[in-house]
């Protein structure tokens, strides 16, 4: 039941992206479509899965004064496994879209917050469901985004074409406003659905 509620928390109750709100950079920036989204979504748990872990192993070997030196190391190395098993596996196009996000990774705020809170305190197998639910949170906002995003800036989803008709295409929808805009209502709504169900106050 522990490792359920953990899940459980890092996709819906304290998801980073509609309730805590962070590392929101990289999120804007490349949601234009769902794929971008959730090829982000996916780099992004990796390497936080990665650090974590290991520096739940070696957090009692790492002393106070220097722990975010050796943080950033860590994260680093999770960061340039992943971004050349991409550039090696992943379609060319993800890789140009993405671009210095994913480097970017290393100073990801969501990444930081779960290392310094968790992994450093906590075991490994708690460590390890804490950063795959954050990762699976993480991701699945960056999805709901892109997907959003895509289909009223371009009529598509995941690259299939369902609104033709480009003239009822919102290209805003494919800008930094959009973003922000439709962040924005995303937030309004879960919001307004916890309200209903009785999760928050008025």
């Amino acid at each position: 039941m522990k490792y359920y509620n953990l899940l459980k928390n890092g996709i819906i109750d304290e998801n980073p992206v509609f309730i805590q709100l962070i590392a929101l950079c990289p999120l804007l920036a490349v949601t234009t479509s769902a794929v971008n989204g959730f090829s982000m979504g996916l780099a992004t748990g990796a390497v936080l899965t990665g650090a974590c872990v290991v520096i739940s192993i070696l957090r009692k070997l790492i002393p106070n004064e220097i722990r975010l030196a050796i943080f950033v190391v860590i994260i680093a190395g999770f960061v340039t496994i992943t971004q050349l098993l991409m550039e090696a596996f992943a379609p060319p196009a993800i890789n140009e879209s993405l671009g210095i996000f994913i480097p970017l990774i290393v100073v990801n705020c969501l990444v930081f917050a779960r290392v310094e809170i968790f992994a450093s305190q906590k075991g490994v197998l708690l460590t390890a469901v804490d950063s795959i639910g954050m990762g699976l949170g993480y991701t699945l906002g960056l999805t709901i985004l892109g997907v959003c995003r895509e289909f009223f800036g371009s009529g598509s989803v995941f690259g299939i074409e369902l609104l033709a008709d480009p003239t009822k295409h919102v290209l805003i929808m494919l800008m930094a406003p959009g973003a922000f805009f439709m962040l924005g209502i995303l937030i309004m709504m879960m919001k307004y659905y916890r309200v209903k169900k009785g999760g928050l106050s008025q």
